[in-house]
């Protein structure tokens, strides 16, 4: 693994920084806060997505016959990097750009990637992922929404739950059993299905943070064209775990920035705070703690660096992706808790520094669930990784 930026990269790096400089809003978040509908939210996130798109940086990974520019991995690291250093909006076809786009690239038709691919990347389909179902969360396998073939198109009924942007969504990368008789991990299809079709319906869910990111969806009859089945029919596991494949390892880049900009500040906010009539820095538990928190960052820095060196050698993301998300999210639980230990009870005001840290603490309890829980992840490192034998 060489950490080392080439001339190329450390060029193309200074080519984003130019345009972010150039094309990112100022004080946008500010602009926001003073107008509280979600709808124009949405529509802000929606035109940056639309300027990326214009300006050559949506999907810059993929091949640049569908849109992207066909940039390396490391490339795409950097790119990361530079938009979180520069404090960019969020991007809001995350899930469509980095799940549900390769996988289309991957296994679709043409006419699929004719279709879906520009408007994912211009910001005019917003996607989600159907997977998790109430009785089949992390077992995934196990799911029970079904569809049956009804001459020229399928007929879906189940639900699905903790579907992150379901309820913006237009489209959904939807998993379903269309072999009933089949084993459990066969009999297996992903659907692409428009979320306004009749027989559709989303309710958020809203979780203890206040938030409603995550949400269920209820399929009731809902007829999906055949032509929208993703891969082959009755083979939808292997096109489920590419999706999730990409989702485990796409993510650590960006959330290193953030992470990291949340430890820096609470070094910061550390030496302001008096405890016992002192600062708490001068309590050595708690030097050791951020110290700690510190090197834990590290340790996740390098070993995004070596997923991401593998999958620029093959090309294509691995099962140690199940590494850097086991890594992440337990890491940023234990860091969410240092901070609220030195912070100490003003940590826990939604008043103080606008809630950003009870925010963190109670966002991150879900860490450990979504994408893939910590018990699977170590399912899959164990079997495919370390090839130790299932357990039973």
């Amino acid at each position: 693994m060489d950490l080392t930026l080439t001339a190329e990269e450390l060029s193309f790096r200074d080519t984003v920084r130019g345009w972010l400089r150039a094309n990112v809003p100022a004080q946008w978040t500010v602009s926001l806060k003073d107008d509280d509908s979600k709808r124009a939210h949405l529509e802000y996130l929606r035109s940056w997505q639309r300027t990326l798109f214009d300006g050559g940086w949506a999907g810059i990974s993929w091949p640049k016959e569908h849109g992207g520019r066909g940039v390396t991995i490391i490339q795409q690291s950097i790119f990361q990097e530079e938009l979180a250093l520069a404090g960019a909006p969020q991007q809001l076809g995350v899930i469509g750009e980095g799940l549900v786009g390769p996988t289309i690239i991957a296994v679709g038709k043409e006419a699929q990637k004719q279709k879906f691919l520009k408007p994912l990347l211009m910001g005019e389909h917003i996607w989600c992922q159907g997977f998790s179902e109430p009785n089949a969360g992390s077992d995934l396998a196990a799911l029970n929404t079904k569809a049956v073939l009804d001459g020229d198109h399928y007929v879906v009924n189940g639900q699905k739950i903790w579907t992150s942007f379901g309820h913006v969504a237009n489209w959904c990368l939807l998993v379903v059993r269309t072999d009933p008789t089949a084993p459990k991990h066969k009999g297996l299809t992903c659907l692409l299905v428009d979320m306004t079709s009749p027989g559709v319906a989303v309710r958020p869910l809203k979780m203890m943070t206040g938030d409603a990111e995550f949400n269920e969806m209820f399929f009731t009859d809902v007829r999906v064209p055949a032509s929208n089945v993703l891969g082959q029919v009755n083979e939808g596991w292997g096109v489920a775990l590419t999706a999730l494949g990409n989702e485990r390892a796409n993510l650590g880049t960006a959330l290193y920035l953030m992470f990291k900009r949340d430890c820096d500040a609470l070094i910061v906010l550390a030496a302001t705070i008096e405890r016992n009539g002192q600062p708490v820095t001068k309590d050595p538990l708690v030097r050791q703690k951020l110290a700690q928190a510190h090197l834990d960052l590290e340790v996740f820095r390098l070993n995004s660096l070596r997923t991401l060196s593998g999958m620029n050698n093959t090309h294509a993301p691995g099962p140690e992706g199940s590494i850097l998300k086991l890594y992440w999210s337990e890491m940023n639980q234990r860091n969410a808790q240092i901070a609220l230990e030195v912070l100490g009870l003003i940590g826990q005001s939604w008043d103080f520094d606008e809630g950003r840290w009870a925010f963190n603490y109670l966002r991150s309890r879900g860490n450990t669930i979504e994408a893939g829980t910590s018990e699977i992840q170590r399912n899959i490192i164990a079997q495919r990784v370390l090839g130790l034998p299932r357990s039973y």
